[in-house]
C-alpha cells in the first residue's frame, strides 16, 4: 500500500515559495472561522523514522497562528502518567473546541512500536487498534475533526536521511535508543504500518499517506490537506446521527408492566442505632487498612456515588473519607460544567481527576450526568445521551483493564422519604444550603428520573463494573452497607497483583519489561562480543 508514497514526488524552490504565501492565508483564515466553532482538530502526525514529522509540525506551528494550538509529543512517559490508564495522558492533550492539537505518534505509537520489537502479537495489536478506532468514533461523534498523517519513504531515502541526520547535533534521532532497529529492519516496520493502516483506516477518520522524500512537497501536501479537512468539515451542516435517534419501546400503560429495579428495592429495611455504631467503628478501621495496602501494592480505586436528591450521597463519602488518611484521596464535587469543561467531551473532566497508582478518588455524582440529568432536563440530545452508554462502558472497562478497583453506588429513597428530607433541610439553618428551587422542580419529573436510572443500569452494569443499588431510606443501613461493599471489594481485589491484560497496552506491563530485558541482554552480548 505504500507504492504510491515512493514515486519521487518533488516541488521545487520557487514552487514552493509562490505557493507558500497563498497557503498560509488560507491557512490562517479557516483557522479564524474555526474559532467560532464547537469543532476541536486533532492532528496525528506519525510515520516511519527520519521522514521529517517534526520538520512538518515546526512548519504548521509557522504557518498557523500558535495561539490556537498546541503540540503533544509522546515519545516519554512521566511516572504520574505511568500510573494511570495509559489514555489518560491522550485525554489531557485534547483540543478545546475551536482549537487544534498536534500530537506526534499519538495513541498510535506505542501499539506500533510494541508490534514492531516482538512484545505483542498481531492479535494483542488487533485488539488495541479496536479499541483505537472506538475511541476515535467517540471523538469524531462528539464533534472533532481527526486528520491522520502517515509520513512515508523509500528504504534507501531513509538510509540516506538517517545518515544526514546522525551529523545533526540537534536532530532528535541522536536520542532514540536503539535506532538501528528501525533502519536495519525497514520491512518489518512497513509491515507492522500497513497492518495498522488497514484496520483503523474510516471513512470518519482517513489516515493520508504522505510521500516524505522531498520536504518542499511534503510540507505543501499537509497544509494542503489539513486546509481540505478543515475546510469540508465547516462546511458539513451537521454530523449524521439519524441511526442514534432511536425511541425506546413504549410499554403496556398497567402499573405492573412500569416496574423498574428501583420498585423492587425494599426501602423499609433498617438498621438500630447501636449495631451501627459498632459496625461502623469497625469497617471504618478496616477500610483505613485496606486503603493503605492498595496504597502499597499501587492500587488506585474509583468510587462513584449516585442518587436522587437528599438520598444521602454527602453522608455516605463522609463515612468513607473519615476512615481514610487525606493524603490517599481525592473527593470530586460533580456540578454543571464549567465554560472550559463544556469545550472539551463531557468524559474530559473525569478523566483530568483519575486517580494515581494506590490513590482513591471520589466522584460525589458523576459521568451518569449525561444521561440521567443531561437526559431528563433536555441539555443533551437524544443522539448524544443514547451513544453515552458505551461510551461509559467503554471508559469504565479501561478503568478495570488498568488494574483500577470500580464501584458504583446507586443511593434509592421513597418520594415520601426525599420530601419530608426536604423539609428538613428547609427547617434547619445549617442545611439550608443544601435545598434550591432545582432539588424542587427536579422532584416534579420523579417518573422521568426514575425511567432513566433503570435504564442506565440496565445498559451499564457490566461484568467488570456492576453497579450496587442501595436502599437508603434508614441512613445509617444505608451507609453500612456502602462501608461493607466498599471492604468487600477491596479484599477480594487485593488478594492479588493486578497487571494491565492483553490487549491493553496491548500486552501487558510484565511481558514488555521482560521483553525489553531480553532485547537489552542480547545488545550487551553482541557489544561483549564485539570488544573480545
Amino acid at each position: 500500500m505504500f507504492e504510491a508514497t515512493k514515486v519521487g514526488r518533488s516541488v521545487s524552490k520557487k514552487e514552493f515559495k509562490e505557493q507558500q504565501d497563498e497557503l498560509r492565508t488560507q491557512l490562517l483564515a479557516v483557522q479564524r472561522d474555526l474559532r467560532d466553532t464547537n469543532i476541536p482538530v486533532i492532528v496525528l502526525v506519525s510515520g516511519v523514522e527520519a521522514a521529517g514529522k517534526g520538520e512538518v509540525v515546526n512548519r504548521l506551528n509557522e504557518w498557523l497562528d500558535t495561539r490556537g494550538v498546541q503540540t503533544f509529543a509522546f515519545w516519554d512517559e512521566s511516572d504520574e502518567e505511568r500510573e494511570r490508564p495509559r489514555y489518560w495522558r491522550f485525554w489531557r492533550s485534547m483540543p478545546e473546541r475551536g482549537e487544534i492539537s498536534i500530537l506526534f505518534g499519538g495513541w498510535y505509537q506505542t501499539p506500533i512500536e510494541h508490534r514492531f520489537r516482538g512484545h505483542c502479537s498481531d492479535s494483542e495489536l488487533d485488539g488495541e487498534l479496536n479499541r483505537i478506532v472506538d475511541f476515535e468514533r467517540m471523538l469524531i461523534q462528539d464533534g472533532a475533526l481527526i486528520v491522520k498523517f502517515w509520513f512515508h519513504m523509500s528504504e534507501d531515502d531513509q538510509r540516506a536521511r538517517l545518515k544526514e541526520l546522525s551529523r545533526d547535533d540537534k536532530s532528535r534521532w541522536k536520542m532514540v535508543p536503539d535506532k538501528s532497529k528501525f533502519s536495519e529492519h525497514y520491512a518489518g516496520f512497513e509491515q507492522v504500518a500497513e497492518r495498522v493502516i488497514l484496520h483503523t483506516d474510516r471513512g470518519t477518520s482517513p489516515w493520508y499517506l504522505i510521500e516524505a522524500g522531498d520536504r518542499r512537497y511534503r510540507d505543501l501536501t499537509v497544509g494542503k490537506t489539513l486546509l481540505h479537512a478543515i475546510r469540508s468539515r465547516l462546511s458539513e451542516s451537521s454530523l449524521d446521527d439519524q441511526n442514534n435517534t432511536l425511541s425506546s419501546p413504549e410499554l403496556p400503560s398497567s402499573a405492573d408492566a412500569q416496574i423498574t429495579l428501583l420498585d423492587q428495592l425494599d426501602l423499609s429495611l433498617a438498621l438500630p442505632r447501636d449495631d451501627y455504631k459498632s459496625e461502623l467503628k469497625k469497617l471504618q478501621t478496616e477500610i483505613n487498612e485496606l486503603a493503605w495496602t492498595a496504597y502499597n501494592k499501587k492500587r488506585s480505586t474509583v468510587l462513584v456515588f449516585e442518587g436522587m436528591d437528599a438520598g444521602g450521597k454527602g453522608g455516605a463519602i463522609r463515612r468513607v473519607t473519615n476512615a481514610v488518611d487525606a493524603r490517599l484521596y481525592r473527593s470530586i464535587p460533580v456540578a454543571a460544567p464549567t465554560d472550559e469543561e463544556k469545550a472539551h467531551h463531557y468524559l474530559w473532566r473525569f478523566w483530568r481527576h483519575i486517580p494515581r497508582a494506590g490513590h482513591i478518588t471520589i466522584y460525589d455524582r458523576s459521568w451518569y450526568g449525561r444521561v440521567l440529568v443531561e437526559r431528563v432536563e433536555g441539555f443533551a440530545s437524544d443522539a448524544e445521551w443514547r451513544r453515552a452508554y458505551s461510551e461509559i462502558n467503554r471508559f469504565e472497562e479501561q478503568l478495570v483493564d488498568s488494574g483500577i478497583i470500580l464501584l458504583k453506588f446507586w443511593i434509592q429513597i421513597s418520594q415520601d422519604e426525599q420530601l419530608q428530607r426536604f423539609k428538613d433541610r428547609e427547617n434547619v439553618p445549617y442545611k439550608q444550603y443544601k435545598i434550591t428551587d432545582e432539588d424542587w422542580r427536579n422532584r416534579e419529573k420523579w417518573p422521568q428520573y426514575k425511567e432513566a436510572v433503570n435504564e442506565m443500569v440496565v445498559r451499564t452494569s457490566t461484568q467488570h463494573s456492576a453497579w450496587t443499588l442501595v436502599e437508603g431510606n434508614d441512613k445509617p443501613y444505608a451507609r453500612i452497607k456502602v462501608l461493607s461493599t466498599i471492604c468487600d471489594t477491596l479484599t477480594e481485589a487485593l488478594k492479588q497483583d493486578a497487571q494491565p491484560i492483553a490487549g491493553y497496552l496491548p500486552c501487558g506491563e510484565k511481558r514488555v519489561e521482560e521483553m525489553e530485558k531480553k532485547d537489552e541482554d542480547a545488545s550487551d552480548k553482541k557489544k561483549n562480543g564485539k570488544s573480545k
